[in-house]
């Protein structure tokens, strides 16, 4: 059949058949003598409608004169060559060019063909047909398979295998010999590294315990310039005993300063009392650096509570002697005793107060009465006979008594609630030269006794009594009369009477104030010895 197209556009009529066939008669087959199937007729193509051209376009885009197909072997209507692409390699022409002839067909094989394939054939079956497999066939449904099934055997679970006891590994020649040799070696090596570790581990260890090892020396970690607490602790603390009184089976501890290099050690009188008014007892006084040496009294004086006694040691070292008269009100003061039997203890405060009058317990009739310098600095028994010095390291006072909740004195046996009193030292130095040199003291005397009394408006002492030939009845004191002042100083109460007198030596010539029935009146007399 040809389908070439007519020159005016339509499409060209299929040829028509000839003969018997064409008019659609069957005629007999020369073979089998049986008339002839008649083919159906063929249907031609439709011919295209085609517009006419435009003449105008059909200029521009026209085939050329003589041109009927698409291409032209010639060039344009200018007559030149167009030029021709390269012929191709071997490599594309094998690996992309038509098959030869040879070649077997890849087409599926028409339906009924006759020729029949090979039985080993991988695609196709001997009648033509694919495999019943759906993937060669292009009409199967699409459908969803089984789920895949796990073809692999599951791994057997490894279990334990025979265990070789030591007699089996060394005798039962289980294991090489050369293994065995192998890991014995090992094992020694392993042994032997760890033994030189462990030497050199200890031996660094001991080296820090060693008693023959030496430190390296370092600065001191604390910082103690000179006038520091600490700098001037361990000064006094060499000048400051520990004063052990033994009576019988009875016992007391005070301190004691040590105030001359032949051994004189100045403390207060209730502290060596007992000692010297009992048979058989000691004293003892212990140093800094735990020495002790034997004391024996030098002598004492009830009224001042001050007492001397002397040790027998070559050189002792000697507190540094101050003043009182040069101390003021918030002073910084170190406070250096045995309280309750604690050798060299150490306390520091201020001074609280100064000229404050305290009266002690006497012995017998003498009423002991201080002048004393108050201070904050803790003082409990035992501190007694002790060092009060001042941020010089110089000795202002002796610290004496104690104020508690219990009570006020020197024997009391309260604790300290930062109430402490110390005899000024100015005091205690005339005191103990003269119990040095003599073994006793005399005091002035003005021979009254009085009170405190106020009347709201002024404080004084009112006397009582005039001892008879002495001095305040030389000098014409009566008795209700009410002294107000003592020399320079002014009379706040009966206690400071008392210690603004003994502050004057016998026979001084003091004037005395005082008011008699409501009028000023100044009396002078001369102090008479106690």
């Amino acid at each position: 059949m040809s389908d070439e197209q007519d020159p005016a556009g339509g499409a060209a009529q299929p040829d028509k058949p000839e003969g018997p066939a064409a008019s659609g008669s069957e005629a007999p087959d020369s073979a089998t003598g049986e008339p002839a199937r008649e083919e159906p007729p063929r249907l031609a193509a439709r011919g295209l409608d085609r517009p006419a051209a435009d003449p105008a376009e059909a200029a521009v885009f026209g085939r050329p004169g003589g041109v009927d197909g698409t291409f032209s072997a010639r060039g344009g209507s200018n007559g030149r060559r167009s030029p021709s692409a390269a012929p191709p390699t071997a490599a594309l022409a094998g690996a992309f060019g038509r098959p030869g002839a040879a070649a077997p067909d890849l087409q599926r094989p028409p339906a009924g063909a006759r020729e029949r394939l090979p039985d080993d054939d991988a695609f196709w079956d001997g009648n033509g047909k694919g495999h019943e497999d759906p993937w060669r066939r292009p009409e199967t449904a699409v459908e969803l398979g089984p789920p895949p099934e796990d073809d692999a055997a599951p791994a057997p679970e490894p279990t334990p295998g025979p265990r070789l006891s030591v007699r089996e590994v060394l005798f039962g020649r289980r294991v090489e010999p050369r293994a065995l040799a192998v890991l014995g070696v090992i094992a020694l090596l392993i042994g032997a590294v760890g033994g030189l570790v462990g030497r050199y581990t200890v031996e660094g260890a001991n080296s820090l315990t060693d008693p023959g090892a030496t430190l390296t020396s370092t600065t001191d970690a604390k910082e103690r310039p000179p006038g520091s607490v600490a700098d001037i602790a361990s000064r006094v603390l060499p000048a400051v005993v520990s004063l052990d009184i033994k009576v019988g089976d009875q016992g007391g501890t005070g301190s004691g300063v040590v105030i001359d290099p032949a051994g004189y050690i100045l403390t207060n009188n209730h502290v060596v009392a007992p000692a010297a008014a009992a048979q058989g007892s000691t004293i003892q006084a212990v140093f800094n650096d735990g020495s002790r040496a034997a004391a024996s009294i030098v002598g004492r004086d009830p009224k001042t509570d001050l007492a001397v006694v002397k040790v027998a040691v070559r050189n002792p070292t000697v507190a540094r002697i101050g003043s009182t008269k040069d101390l003021a009100v918030g002073d910084a003061v170190i406070a250096i005793g045995s309280p309750l039997g604690l050798v060299g203890t150490v306390t520091t405060g201020i001074v609280s107060a100064l000229d404050r009058p305290v009266r002690l317990d006497g012995e017998g009739n003498d009423v002991a009465v201080i002048d004393a310098v108050q201070t904050d600095a803790a003082i409990n028994p035992g501190n007694s006979g002790g060092a009060l010095v001042d941020s010089t390291g110089a000795v202002v006072g002796i610290n004496t008594a104690i104020r508690s909740l219990g009570g006020q004195g020197s024997q009391d046996q309260g604790g300290s609630i930062g109430l402490g009193f110390a005899i000024p030292i100015d005091t205690a130095r005339t005191i103990g030269e003269e119990l040095i040199r003599t073994g006793k003291v005399t005091h002035a005397d003005l021979g009254v006794n009085v009170r405190s009394v106020t009347d709201g408006s002024a404080d004084g002492a009112q006397v009582q009594n005039v001892v008879a030939g002495g001095a305040a009845a030389a000098a014409g004191i009566l008795e209700g009369d009410v002294i107000v002042k003592v020399g320079d100083r002014e009379i706040a109460g009966a206690d400071e009477m008392i210690v603004a007198v003994r502050e004057k030596n016998p026979g001084d010539v003091v004037p005395i104030q005082l008011v008699r029935d409501g009028r000023p009146l100044t009396v002078t007399a001369t102090l008479a010895s106690d």
